[in-house]
């Protein structure tokens, strides 16, 4: 029980097959305690479930692009744990236009969105939270390989992870003062509800499994597991990383 006796915000969790459910499961099996986001009344239906399958009735609104958000959600945390342990960001939009044909033709409202919900998120979140997270906590987000490489059909997506990646960097340096670690995990392709917006993602998984030397493509188990361990003790000395999980 690893985790036992930590407490945990889940920031992003769409559905059952998502990382951030392979990553809140992950916890909540080595004893971590835990409290959920969601972004409206047609995803809460999809959250609450989750939540209570995890054990928790922790569960809070917040849209990253509402600032007025962010002190209720400072409130809630306060109210129900006073202090907590570690946050998981696992949030990322683009509009589906700007994922596809070239990248050239983004828009500049496009990359604004992207930027603003993917990036900046991170930042709003991680201040937020500050005031209740306790020393030796720890932050993660969500990157993939589209940042520091080219993936076909990521896009503006891409720069943002990129932007993300280097967020994350920064991060680590403000809060290392104060004994708080920062990193990011960049998962193989998996088959979520946000990969269901690239083209010729069937593609990409199947290129991924023959190729890798495990010759399989990495599951939210997977990725679950190495989030828990970034989010753990075990990873004190750890920040300001990009872990890669994806079989190769």
């Amino acid at each position: 029980m690893l985790m036992q006796g930590k407490n945990g915000l889940i920031v992003g969790v769409a559905n059952q097959k998502s990382i951030a459910y392979g990553i809140a499961k992950a916890c909540h099996e080595a004893g971590a305690n835990l409290a959920f986001t969601f972004l409206n009344d047609a995803l809460k239906k999809r959250v609450e479930p989750i939540s209570s399958e995890l054990g928790s009735d922790k569960i809070y609104e917040l849209d990253v692009n509402n600032p007025g958000h962010f002190e209720a959600l400072r409130e809630n945390l306060t109210r129900d744990f006073k202090k907590i342990d570690f946050v998981l960001h696992a949030v990322a939009f683009a509009p589906k236009e700007a994922l596809e044909g070239e990248f050239v033709n983004t828009t500049k409202e496009a990359f604004d969105i992207a930027m603003g919900t993917s990036v900046y998120s991170l930042l709003s979140l991680t201040r937020a939270v500050l005031p209740v997270l306790k020393e030796g906590g720890s932050v993660l987000t969500l990157t993939y390989l589209g940042g520091p490489k080219f993936v076909p059909h990521y896009n503006v997506m891409g720069v943002a992870k990129a932007a993300l990646e280097s967020s994350v960097r920064y991060l680590a340096h403000d809060l290392g003062a104060k004994n708080i670690r920062v990193n990011a995990i960049s998962a193989g392709p998996i088959k979520t509800l946000a990969a269901s917006g690239i083209g010729d993602f069937r593609m990409i998984l199947r290129y991924n499994e023959v190729n890798s030397p495990l010759k399989r493509n990495v599951t939210t188990e997977d990725v679950g597991n190495s989030a828990m361990y970034l989010l753990s003790d075990l990873a004190s000395g750890v920040t300001g990383e990009v872990h890669y999980v994806d079989c190769g």
